[in-house]
């Protein structure tokens, strides 16, 4: 069978084979081209002239090239040894090919961040929501769109609104907006009505099932819904159609919440650009909203939905959650289940809420949090949480470099004195010098080995972005990743959990620009939880937000503050001017 890796030269697939073979590894490049052994079925030539080798085999002249792809000089003998009988060890590659491995497979080893000195949880969970109430409904559906979830569900459990109703607000303005947003990639239109329907009948006769009950919600369409699309925002899975939900849909199902749409997301979690377009930022139109989690923030920030649900590796809530401003928590890694999730990279993809207020967030993960057989790394852990709670018992860290580097702005050094005015003990700190760079091999490593059907069948090519940053480029180039590398990456990954744990020994929180300090491809390596939230406005009315990290499943104390701090600021009921 011809593959795209085909497209690489006979000679190219024996430099990567080779430059892996020499570090140790056990991967090599995609190609499929046919390779014979070295064995007895060439049997040894007479002496005298001799015929060239056979133009398949691999030979210590392709290990002295390849070496220099893994930064490593072995002398001639060393790498005649290499070479001896590897041909073998390429078919065994191509065997295991021949048994594709689907994307639900998680690997043997599960990342688990509390693999550091844990700091004590309650055993039990405590969650209070705040005792506000949201005043009247409001007589226009544009006022009900943008209201928040601690609002809408005041309004439900008391009769005033109906999930019907709120739906059918919710569908309206999804058909309206979308075509300049480009954030919908199916309307569930009638399974949203039914769940509706349903809702309301259960409320009247008395039974409510809790804060999401009746909330029409939105879902990143990685999320797999039993006879609905899941398309993971790129071309070659645009049929795509699941037979079941993924267990975070099934969790929100129990807790009576509203299914009206599959979101976009940039094609298999990168960006904004999806098989059908750009999503949009409600705010400008002209610029995309960021990724991945691209139309869950654009349809939260434009008030289509009520909330949704994310995912992030390496930025893909706390990125569209800056340029949408809406408020996006990334739970620990563990927190939820990803049962039925397109994998990215199984030791990195987290699962969580993007919302229009900090509290909303809260609701959401008290109702999607937990285990699921379908999940190895998915952790029981107790969520503590009170809405009403002071914070002046906390200490959070930070450091005054980071409100002084390139990229921060007057916004976030305010953001910071409105953290003092709050009366939370603020510490500065200095994280440790720590080896950053080989993270980012895993996430490179592992999404090629999640995707690696498209690199080999040359469905790669269907996907719209191709550039040299794209995923098809960054799938082949993992290939060529040695396995010992890989397996550094995870040795450091491990030191640096260690170094976190001695700042989270210190402080309870950190809190900075959303940037800063390396700290998205730090926390998101170690697991620790994120909070960002609209802090202000630049001068071209664009938003930008903070962040707090918190320590490992410790989302409540991150909510506390970031309750605090979104009332002092004031600025989160702020509204994109819509057409």
């Amino acid at each position: 069978m011809t593959t795209s890796a085909d497209n690489l030269t006979r000679r190219g697939f024996i430099v990567a084979s080779a430059a892996v073979a020499a570090a140790g590894s056990t991967a090599t490049s995609g190609s499929t081209a046919p390779v014979r052994t070295a064995d007895s079925s060439h049997p040894p030539q007479p002496e005298g002239d001799q015929p060239d080798p056979p133009t398949d085999e691999i030979t210590a002249t392709d290990f002295e090239h390849a070496q220099k792809l893994a930064g490593l000089e072995f002398t001639p003998e060393q790498l005649d040894m290499v070479a001896q009988r590897h041909s073998r060890v390429v078919e065994r590659y191509r065997a295991r090919r021949e048994q594709p491995l689907p994307n639900s497979l998680a690997l043997a080893t599960v990342f688990d961040p509390r693999q550091s000195r844990p700091h004590g949880a309650s055993q039990r969970s405590v969650f209070v929501r705040s005792g506000n109430r949201p005043g009247p409904l409001p007589s226009q559906d544009v006022d009900i769109a943008f209201a928040p979830v601690t609002s809408l569900s005041r309004w439900i459990e008391s009769g005033e609104l109906s999930s019907r109703r709120l739906t059918q607000i919710y569908l309206t303005r999804l058909e309206r907006h979308d075509p300049a947003l480009k954030c919908v990639i199916t309307l569930t239109r009638d399974r949203a009505l039914a769940q509706a329907a349903a809702a309301d009948r259960e409320i009247a006769a008395g039974t409510y099932r809790g804060p999401l009950h009746g909330i029409p919600w939105g879902a990143k369409d990685l999320f797999d819904t039993a006879n609905i699309p899941t398309t993971f925002g790129a071309a070659p899975y645009k049929d795509r159609v699941p037979d079941n939900d993924a267990a975070v849909v099934r969790k929100l199902d129990e807790a009576g919440a509203v299914l009206v749409a599959k979101l976009t997301l940039g094609a298999l979690a990168m960006g904004d650009v999806w098989f059908g377009g750009k999503t949009r930022n409600p705010w400008n139109t002209e610029q995309g909203s960021s990724g991945s989690s691209a139309g869950p923030a654009a349809s939260t920030a434009a008030g289509l939905v009520g909330f949704t649900l994310g995912t992030e590796t390496l930025g893909s809530i706390v990125s569209p959650s800056m340029r949408c401003g809406v408020t996006g928590l990334r739970p620990t890694f563990g927190r939820v289940p990803r049962t039925g999730a397109m994998a990215l990279c199984w030791s990195l993809d987290k699962v969580g809420p993007l919302c229009r207020t900090v509290e909303d967030c809260a609701l959401v993960l008290d109702a999607i949090r937990g285990e699921d057989p379908g999940d190895p790394s998915a952790i029981d852990m107790p969520l503590n949480f009170d809405a009403n709670a002071p914070i002046e018992d906390l200490r959070i860290g930070y450091d005054p470099a980071w409100f002084e580097s390139r990229g921060t702005t007057d916004i976030d050094r305010a953001a910071l004195g409105a953290m003092r005015t709050l009366g939370a003990k603020l510490v500065e700190i200095k994280l440790p010098e720590m080896q950053t760079g080989p993270l980012r091999t895993i996430l490179n490593v592992e999404a090629a080995s999640a995707f690696e059907e498209l690199t080999l069948t040359g469905r790669d090519n269907e996907l719209v972005r191709q550039s040299a940053q794209a995923w098809p480029n960054s799938f082949r180039k993992a290939w060529f990743v040695p396995a010992v590398e890989f397996v550094q990456a995870q040795r450091i990954r491990r030191k640096v959990c260690e170094q976190m744990q001695t700042v989270f020994d210190d402080v309870d929180l950190l809190f900075g620009p959303s940037f800063a300090g390396g700290l998205l491809l730090i926390t998101n390596n170690t697991g620790h939880p994120s909070l960002t939230l609209r802090a202000g406005f630049r001068t071209n009315n664009r938003p930008h937000g903070v962040t707090l990290w918190g320590r490992l499943f410790e989302e409540g104390e991150l909510c506390r503050v970031g309750i605090a701090l979104e009332q002092e600021l004031g600025v989160w009921n702020k509204r994109p001017l819509l057409g």
